[in-house]
């Protein structure tokens, strides 16, 4: 399985921006799998907020949408979520995960269950 590391987090101002990085163990793991980015804020469930496909699509959560870019650098196998213009509603952990491809591509990338390797998680706090 794919080990994944994230780092990053903080607590920043509200309009203020963050960089998570997320390290993987393995160096083909962009080539071969579909990258997310969740957000799990207190009392509710994980959910998607940027995803990247084996293509180089990215996909994101409307709340996320023009403040958000989720990149990589294969090179240093690292997943980057750069996050601008934050607010409190952005607060939560933070987790990256790798999901395998099915018949080469990856479906429905802001849902959990696409994705069987997590990372444990970088917190974030805006206020």
């Amino acid at each position: 399985d794919v080990q994944l590391v994230e780092s990053g987090g903080g607590s920043v101002p509200v309009g203020g921006s963050l960089r998570l990085s997320c390290v993987s163990s393995v160096g083909y793991v962009f080539s071969s799998h579909c990258m997310g980015w969740f957000l799990q804020a207190p009392g509710k469930e994980r959910e998607g907020v940027a995803a990247l496909n084996i293509d180089g699509k990215t996909t994101y959560a409307d709340s996320v949408k023009g403040r958000f870019t989720i990149s990589q650098d294969s090179a240093k196998n690292t997943l980057y979520l750069q996050m601008d213009s934050l607010n409190p509603e952005d607060t939560g952990m933070y987790y990256c995960a790798a999901g395998r491809l099915r018949n080469g591509y990856c479906y429905s990338l802001l849902n959990r269950l696409a994705y069987n390797n997590w990372g444990q998680g970088t917190q974030v706090t805006v206020s």
